[in-house]
């Protein structure tokens, strides 16, 4: 896979899928460089020494490789969440870790960017992946928890995480808080709704 400085190289072959998933790792790294408006077929083409005729093959246009990256972000934020939730209902992790993990997601991996800037540009179907894999998400925590509003939670987490990302920093300087305090207001909230989850890991 490409990282953030070492393009692919331009005399590897690569099966379809292995070329797939190295642009769609290089667009990756201009979203969180530059910002979504980064994300066109020719970057990530030169960032791969690929060809623009390579990508338009494997996504059919900007569009395609947009939707491609929200998948791959969904997959792995609905993933890693999923994993958090698991562990913590055990006693083997801090509800903390679902929180960071969410927030860290639409901020740190970019998914906050990328979901205004689709939503904004009239792109909405291309977050149609993202909410298909929250939707498996909750599908998944709440079998056998019937009893917990697991649908409102990941509402509300995945609006804050989202918010956070795009307005925590000014907000939280305007009214002289710290950055973290939406984190700490949604973690307070989740052990208030989910008294399922232990405070503290084991």
């Amino acid at each position: 896979m490409a990282t953030t400085d070492t393009p692919v190289n331009s005399r590897a072959r690569l099966s379809p899928g292995e070329s797939r998933a190295a642009a769609i790792e290089a667009a990756r790294a201009l979203l969180l460089e530059a910002g979504p408006q980064a994300v066109t077929l020719k970057a990530v083409a030169g960032r791969m020494s690929r060809t623009h005729a390579n990508l338009l093959h494997h996504f059919g246009s900007a569009a395609g490789l947009q939707a491609a990256l929200a998948r791959d972000i969904g997959e792995r934020v609905t993933a890693a969440i999923g994993r958090s939730v698991a562990l913590a209902r055990e006693g083997k992790a801090d509800p903390r870790e679902i929180v960071e993990g969410a927030f860290d997601a639409f901020d740190r991996e970019g998914a906050g960017q990328l979901a205004a800037w689709m939503i904004l540009s009239g792109n909405r179907d291309a977050l149609d992946p993202v909410l298909e894999a929250i939707h498996r998400l909750v599908d998944q925590l709440v079998e056998g928890h019937e009893d917990r509003p697991v649908a409102d939670t990941t509402l509300w987490l995945v609006l804050a995480a989202l918010g956070d990302s795009l307005l925590g920093g000014p907000m939280t300087a305007a009214l002289g808080l710290p950055r973290a305090k939406a984190r700490e207001l949604a973690v307070r909230h989740l052990l208030a709704t989910h008294p399922d989850i232990p405070a503290s890991g084991g």
